[in-house]
This record gives structure tokens, sequence and C-alpha cells, in this order.
């Protein structure tokens, strides 16, 4: 196709809108235009592990590559007894194989122990302390290929500490007040939830764990006053969300999955970081009932 220029003016004008798209375009894809994610996020709110729940986990590993599984055990205090132990569980319900890996952060930060992700089918990360999962592996080569196992087709498992490191908002458990043993949480207040950077396979909501049983509603509120763009998922024990690559999740499990919807409310935080949300939405979900993360709606069954 030719373009003709009638005038020196009308060139000039052509080629700077020319260079404001292509700046545009290097700034909104530096790395160029990745597609979403084709891999499932499996996330257990803690709590017993039903054989059910553990069955889907392996029929979706099953379903990339070899299928087999890796267990990062590392959010435990006592890693080395944690993951053969769910290994075992899960070769017993019939995973092909299973391999338990306990790094440190000097380990994962050397690129050819990514040769563990060889042919893999589905990762899981034992409950614990989150922050022992972070400090160990955010911004590692194992990270990177972690992000790259789950955009591939990969599936990405974790209970309790591993449910809360799915979010790129992860919470850490702490508070930045100090309080008595017995009283932690029980105000709804901006500016007191600690949080870090999580692995970020969930970018449009904050994942809590063992929600309704520990009464863990104050520190999620909390959060979503100061992120209103943001879904705040609360996952009961004994409950798992899986999240399909289309962004819609299930609910599997015996107990309640909440959601938080402060999008179109009206939030207000006065100087001593009180808070009011007036219109904010909540979502109550059980077995079978399933949630558009990208529409914030509860889908019919």
């Amino acid at each position: 196709m030719d373009i003709m220029f009638h005038s020196e003016n009308t060139r000039s004008v052509f080629m700077k809108r020319l260079v404001s798209l292509l700046v545009c375009f290097i700034l909104l894809f530096p790395f160029g235009l990745k597609a979403s994610p084709k891999g499932y996020l499996f996330i257990i709110g803690g709590g017993e592990r039903s054989e059910r729940m553990m069955k889907r986990f392996i029929a979706l590993s099953e379903g990339f590559r070899s299928g087999k599984i890796i267990i990062f055990p590392m959010a435990s205090s006592v890693p080395e007894d944690v993951g053969p132990e769910q290994a075992l569980q899960l070769e017993n319900l019939g995973a092909k194989s299973v391999k338990c890996h306990i790094l440190s952060r000097k380990e994962a930060m050397q690129p050819e122990n990514t040769k563990i992700f060889d042919d893999i089918g589905g990762v899981f990360f034992s409950g614990g302390v989150q922050s022992r999962l972070a400090d160990i592996l955010l911004d590692t080569p194992i990270h990177k290929m972690l992000v790259d196992f789950y955009e591939a087709g990969g599936v990405i498992g974790g209970k309790s500490a591993g449910a809360a490191v799915m979010s790129e908002i992860m919470i850490t458990g702490d508070e930045r007040k100090v309080v008595e043993d017995g009283h932690a949480f029980e105000t709804i207040e901006a500016a007191n939830i600690v949080t870090v950077r999580g692995f970020g396979f969930i970018k449009s909501a904050i994942i809590d764990q063992h929600f309704v049983r520990r009464k863990r509603q104050n520190r999620l509120l909390s959060l979503m006053v100061e992120n209103p763009e943001l879904l705040g998922v609360g996952i009961d024990e004994s409950t798992a969300i899986i999240v399909n690559p289309d962004g819609i999740f299930e609910v599997i499990g015996e107990r309640n999955v909440i959601v938080y919807d402060f999008s179109g409310a009206k939030v207000t935080i006065s100087p001593s970081k009180e808070i009011s949300a007036h219109n904010a939405r909540l979502h109550i979900l059980k077995q079978g009932d399933r949630f558009d993360l990208k529409r914030r709606a509860v889908l019919n069954n």
C-alpha cells in the first residue's frame, strides 16, 4: 500500500501519531503480548483434604505433560516430614509419580535447578507460614519457571500458606500495631494489615484461608477498603476453589468461600484510620457454585 502525503504538515502529523502508537505499544507490552494462562489453580483453604478433593488435583495434573507432581513443603517448620507425608498421600490416591523438593534461597537462585520442572503436570505447596515460601522462591529462576509452567497449562495447588501465596498481594498474618495475645485482628481499620508480594498467579483478588473457621473477615475487609479494585476471596477449611483458564472458579469441599467486592462501594477512611464502606457486595458460595473473577459475578449452575 502506498501512502501519499499532500504536505509536510500532514506528513509531520502522521509521523507523530505513528511514534505515539509505537511508544504506547512498547509501554503496554514490553515483553511481547502474552495470552491468558492455560493452567489451573487448585487453592485449598486449609484443614483436612478429602480424597475426592486430592483425586481431582491429581486428575487435573495428569492432563498436562506426564502428569508427574512435585511438592514444595518449605512453608512448614518440619518440611522433611510434611513433604514425604503429602507425597505418600498422593501416591496412595493414584498419582503416577510424586517428588518432594526442599529448596533453600540459594538453591532456588540457581538456574540449573529449574530442571525439576521437566515433564511435570502439577505443583503443590504445603501449609505452614507463607512468608517462608515467599522468602525462598520470590523473584528466583524457580519462581519464573512456576509462572511459565502455569501459563503453559500446568496445575498449581496449595493449602493454607500455599493458598495465600497465590495472589499478587499476600497476607502475611501480621498486624502493624502491637496487640496482646488472643486479641489479633479484632478491628477493621486501614493501614494495619501487613502484606508483601505473593507469587502473582492471581492478580485480580487477594486470597485468605482458614477463613470462616478462624474468623479472619476483619483483616480481609480492611484490605478491601484499601484495594477496592481487587476482590477478596476467603476460603474456609476443607474447601477449595479451582480456577480455570477462563478465570471462572468452582467451589469444591465441605464449607464455604466468601467473596467481597468493593468495586462499587463508597469508601471513607478517616485520619484515625477508621473505615466506612457503603454498598459493598458479599457472596457466600458453597460446593458446586461458580464465580467469574473477570465479570465479578456468580454464575448460574
